[in-house]
């Protein structure tokens, strides 16, 4: 399984993944699912994905042929905007989708995936944006400025209580972090290293590029401050009136 996710804050961008890909009891492999593209000086993308693993790879072979050499879907060095470099990459998706789907089927495997796409153009606002199996797309907005996808269930109670368009993204990124972690608790197929990049509105370029693996103390760190906030929360609520002297019983 998988999980990734990506803020759309008015500073910029964060984006971060897990790197697992299969996990049981003695088999657990690992491999990346944050792709950095700069085909040019005024573009910057990151990639994020999620599903079938040889449908990635040859998304991701294809748009890097297709910056040599465009085909007919065009390439992210013809978009203009990042509306359009979303488009492309739903095209290539969908593309290879259908050239391997009806074997795929017949075995009774999915070749679906799943993408997140940040980035900025230059003379354009940066942006997030969602990416469906069937090709279509949306974009993060201020109202909920995050997307996830994969295994998002366990991560989304922290994003939907702190994740604003204000944040810096050093907070974004412990945001994210702590979301990747409460996920990794809660599902043994999501688990370190986890991947995070923050990209600062208009750079054109990476700020920072993280990698925190298991044993990293700034994981371990984070991890353990997150779950004593939580137990400290949880035992400053309000007490019941019964637990204070006051009127028990039923009501």
């Amino acid at each position: 399984m998988t999980y990734c996710l990506g803020l759309a804050l008015e500073a910029g961008l964060v984006l971060a993944s897990d790197s697992r890909t299969n996990a049981g009891v003695d088999y657990v492999t690992t491999f990346s699912k944050l792709h950095v593209f700069t085909p040019a000086p005024d573009r910057l993308f990151v990639l994020l994905s999620a599903g079938n693993l040889a449908t990635t790879q040859e998304v991701l072979d294809r748009v890097r042929r297709d910056l040599e050499q465009p085909g007919e879907l065009g390439s992210l060095l013809g978009a203009r905007y990042l509306f359009e470099a979303a488009d492309y990459i739903g095209k290539v998706s969908l593309a290879v989708q259908r050239a391997h789907g009806p074997a795929l089927q017949q075995s009774g495997v999915s070749g679906e995936a799943t993408f997140i796409l940040g980035g900025q153009i230059a003379g354009q606002p940066h942006g997030l944006y969602m990416i469906y199996p069937q090709g279509n797309y949306f974009a993060a907005s201020p109202e909920t400025p995050y997307l996830q996808i994969g295994e998002n269930k366990y991560g989304k109670p922290a994003l939907d209580r702190i994740a604003d368009p204000a944040l810096s993204l050093a907070d974004g990124a412990r945001l994210c972090i702590v979301s990747l972690d409460a996920t990794a608790r809660s599902n043994v197929t999501v688990g370190p290293p986890f991947e995070v990049v923050l990209y600062p509105r208009d750079a054109m370029a990476l700020s920072h590029r993280l990698k925190l693996t298991a044993g990293m103390p700034l994981l371990g760190q984070m991890s353990q401050s997150w779950n004593a906030g939580i137990r400290h929360a949880f035992e400053q609520l309000p007490r019941f009136d019964w637990e204070l002297g006051g009127p028990g019983g039923f009501g």
